[in-house]
């Protein structure tokens, strides 16, 4: 599905991915872990494709096609979503309302009529039911006056709604207690299935007790430098990173 190839980026002229190589199948989730500034949200943000991030070489294939030349917009129409690390508000558009425009413009993007008014109320009241949303929720502004676990209850949901073939989850449990972390990894849990796949990008382990990772990848410096199995967000979380980077500079 996603195969990523010598990838180097850059900000501002400053080298942040320095050759990642990985490869994701349908049904798969992954695990990006690493220290701060280790270049995890820049492999978030250039696979997503924001603009101020520079991709000087390598290759982004997602489904066989090469999408380093496509706009965000573009790519989330190709079946890309990025759960944002701080959701933005939007004063006076409601959720539901949000949602519509979203859906009935990734159709239009694919050639289809859009979606009849019956059948996106009904798709929203499946969805909220599967995520416990409480339907006044999905009244109110887009993350207007939500707490931390309200937006990105609401991320997930935008996720559900949207269905798309990989969803990348920016330290998705920055700033969650332990009953809204919970709630938000039941939902990406219910949305798993062997035909999409799942990127985790978080700092801690914990996260990963309630999403299963299949592969955990440390991210070093800008490259991918140690790769395994669940436990190895284990080991990350009893000896901390200081190993990684002895290890790496011995």
């Amino acid at each position: 599905m996603l195969k990523i190839e010598n990838l180097h980026a850059s900000v501002d002229d400053k080298s942040i991915l320095k050759g990642i190589n990985l490869e994701i199948k349908a049904g798969e989730v992954h695990a990006i872990m690493g220290p701060n500034g280790s270049g995890k949200s820049t492999l978030a943000s250039v696979v997503a494709g924001k603009e101020e991030y520079e991709v000087t070489k390598g290759s982004i294939i997602f489904n066989g096609e090469d999408i380093e030349d496509l706009a965000a917009e573009e790519r989330a129409h190709k079946g890309i979503f990025l759960s944002f690390q701080y959701p933005v508000e939007i004063p006076g558009v409601s959720v539901t309302n949000f949602m519509k425009t979203a859906i009935n413009e990734t159709r239009k993007a694919k050639g289809l009529e859009e979606m009849p008014a019956k059948d996106m109320l009904k798709l929203i009241r499946e969805k909220s039911e599967l995520l416990e949303i409480d339907r006044k929720f999905l009244s109110r502004s887009l993350n207007e006056g939500f707490s931390g676990g309200e937006k990105k209850r609401n991320e997930i949901f935008q996720m559900a709604m949207l269905e798309p073939q990989l969803a990348i989850l920016d330290e998705t449990d920055s700033g969650l207690d332990i009953d809204a972390l919970r709630i938000v990894a039941n939902g990406v849990n219910k949305l798993k299935s062997k035909d999409n796949a799942v990127l985790v990008i978080t700092h801690y382990q914990r996260l990963l007790d309630y999403i299963v990772p299949d592969f955990v990848h440390v991210l070093y410096n800008g490259r991918i430098v140690k790769s395994g199995g669940k436990e190895l967000a284990h080991e990350l979380e009893e000896k901390g990173y200081d190993w990684i980077k002895e290890e790496v500079n011995a």
